[in-house]
C-alpha cells in the first residue's frame, strides 16, 4: 500500500511511502518517493543514521556537501542526479534549486555490502553515482523506475529488482554470523555495549573485529557505536527529555560529552540542532 503525504506549503511538495516486500526485510527500509516544485532553493541537513542510502532522481540536480564546512568562494560541491551514500560520521547538507523528483531506500549496510558486491569500507564518508557502485544495474534501474506510471508501479519495480540481486548475489557475499550478531548487538542497544565485550561475544580480537566491520559494515564498530549513540540523543531530545537525562541514558559521560558529539557529527550543538529541526519543513529536516 502507497501512502500520500503534501506538505504544507500550498502542497508543492508530495512524498510517497510504501514498505518492501517481506522477503526484503528487515535489511532494506520503507521506499520514500519524493516530488518537489516549490521553485526556491532549499537544504536538507542529513544525519549520520547508521545506514546506506540510495538515491535515484529523474533529472534534478542536488549538491551535497559537509555540514559545517564552509567553502571558498567559487567552490561548489559536486553536482549528482542520483546517488550512493555510505556510512557517515558527519552531517551533510543536501541542496536543491526546488524542484527535485526521484526515490530513496536506506538499507542496513550488511543488507548493502550483500547486494551491492563490493566492500562497504569503500563507500565510508563517501557520496558518489550508483553507476559507480552498481553499474549497469543502476543504470537499468534508473530508467524503469522513471519509466513506471505511478508510484504503485516504481515501487514494484523496486521488489521486482531488489529481490532479483537478492538471488544473484552469491552465498558468499553475505555477511558473516559474527558481524551480523555484533551489529544487531549494537543496533538494540543504541550503540552501548562495551567494544570488548562485542569483540569477545565474536570471538575475535577487536582488532579482527574492526577490520571485518570496515569490509561488511563500513566503519569500525566504535564509529558506528557514535552514530547510534547519536540518534538515540536526538530521539530522547526530541521526545523532551533534558540534556543532562539524555546524555547519561546514551552512555555519555556528561552534558559536556554529548555536546561535544552533536557538534562533531552535526557540526553544531544540540540546542540550535533542535531548534533548527523545529522550525524547518518535514523536506528540510534530517
Amino acid at each position: 500500500m502507497v501512502r500520500r503525504r503534501v506538505c504544507e506549503a500550498g502542497g508543492r511538495c508530495q512524498w510517497f511511502y510504501a514498505r518492501p516486500d517481506a522477503r526484503l526485510r528487515p535489511g532494506i527500509g520503507v521506499y520514500r518517493g519524493f516530488r518537489s516544485t516549490a521553485g526556491l532553493a532549499q537544504e536538507r541537513l542529513v544525519v549520520p543514521s547508521g545506514r546506506v542510502s540510495l538515491l535515484i532522481g529523474f533529472g534534478s540536480e542536488m549538491r551535497i556537501g559537509r555540514a559545517g564546512v564552509r567553502r571558498e568562494s567559487g567552490d561548489r560541491a559536486p553536482v549528482h542526479t542520483s546517488v550512493v551514500s555510505g556510512l557517515h560520521t558527519r552531517a551533510r547538507v543536501l541542496g536543491h534549486q526546488g524542484d527535485l523528483h526521484g526515490v530513496e531506500l536506506t538499507l542496513a549496510p550488511w543488507a548493502a555490502y550483500r547486494l551491492f558486491g563490493t566492500p562497504l569500507g569503500e563507500l565510508a564518508d563517501t557520496v558518489t553515482d550508483p553507476a559507480d557502485v552498481l553499474g549497469r544495474r543502476a543504470r537499468d534501474l534508473a530508467g524503469a523506475l522513471e519509466a513506471a506510471p505511478d508510484w504503485h508501479g516504481r515501487f514494484a519495480v523496486l521488489d521486482e529488482t531488489l529481490l532479483r540481486w537478492a538471488a544473484e548475489a552469491a552465498p558468499s557475499r553475505g555477511p558473516s554470523p559474527a558481524v551480523l550478531g555484533a551489529w544487531q548487538l549494537l543496533s538494540r542497544t543504541s550503540g552501548a555495549v562495551p567494544m570488548t565485550e562485542l569483540a569477545a561475544r565474536t570471538g575475535w580480537s577487536l582488532r579482527h573485529l574492526e577490520n571485518r566491520f570496515r569490509e561488511q559494515i563500513g566503519l569500525p564498530p566504535k564509529r558506528l557505536a557514535r552514530i547510534l549513540r547519536l540518534n538515540r540523543a536526538i530521539r530522547l531530545l526530541t521526545a523532551g527529555s533534558s540534556a543532562v537525562d539524555a546524555a547519561l541514558g546514551c552512555g555519555f559521560c556528561d552534558q559536556s560529552h554529548l555536546s561535544r558529539e552533536f557538534r562533531a557529527m552535526t557540526g553544531m550543538p544540540p540546542g540550535r540542532f533542535l531548534a533548527a529541526r523545529a522550525a524547518a519543513s518535514p523536506w528540510l529536516a534530517g
